[in-house]
C-alpha cells in the first residue's frame, strides 16, 4: 500500500509522526486532501482539524490553530504554533477560552485589540468544531 510520511509539529513538541494513506486539512483557500506522491506544495493553513488516515485504516485527528503546510511527494509536514491531539481536546476549557475571547472583543478599545480578540475567537470556534468532529468519529 502506498503511504506518505506525515509530521505534525507544534512549537512545543511533535504531535504526530507516522505513515498515512490520506491527509485532509483546512488550507488557506479551502479544504486540502493529500495522498502519496502529491505535487509539492507550500501553503498557510487555517485553524481546524487535520485528519490523518493511517495505513491500518484508523484515523488520527489533530487540531491546529493555523500554521504552514509543506507537501513533498513522500512527506507532509504541518507546522503550527498550537497543535492538540483530538483525544486531548477539552470542551470545557475550549468553551471558557471562547467566552473569554468574546468578552475581550466586547471590551476592545483599539483596532489592534479588536483584531487580536477576533483572531482568538476564530481559533476557539475552530477548536470547538474540531472537538465535535473528533467526537462524532469516535
Amino acid at each position: 500500500m502506498n503511504t506518505i510520511r506525515v509530521d505534525v509539529v507544534s512549537a512545543e513538541e511533535s504531535i504526530f509522526s507516522g505513515e498515512a494513506v490520506f491527509v485532509a486539512l483546512p488550507g488557506e483557500s479551502g479544504e486540502l486532501g493529500i495522498k502519496p506522491r502529491h505535487t509539492p506544495l507550500i501553503t498557510r493553513i487555517r485553524p481546524g482539524s487535520v485528519r490523518i488516515q493511517k495505513a491500518d485504516g484508523s484515523e488520527e485527528f489533530v487540531f491546529v490553530a493555523g500554521g504552514v503546510l509543506e507537501v513533498q511527494p513522500h512527506c507532509v509536514t504541518v507546522l503550527s504554533d498550537t497543535a492538540i491531539r483530538g483525544k486531548d481536546l477539552d470542551e470545557e476549557k475550549s468553551n471558557a477560552a471562547k467566552a473569554a475571547a468574546e468578552e475581550a472583543l466586547r471590551n476592545a478599545k483599539g483596532e489592534l485589540d479588536i483584531a487580536k480578540a477576533q483572531s482568538e475567537l476564530a481559533v476557539m470556534a475552530a477548536q470547538i468544531a474540531a472537538l465535535r468532529k473528533f467526537r462524532q468519529k469516535k
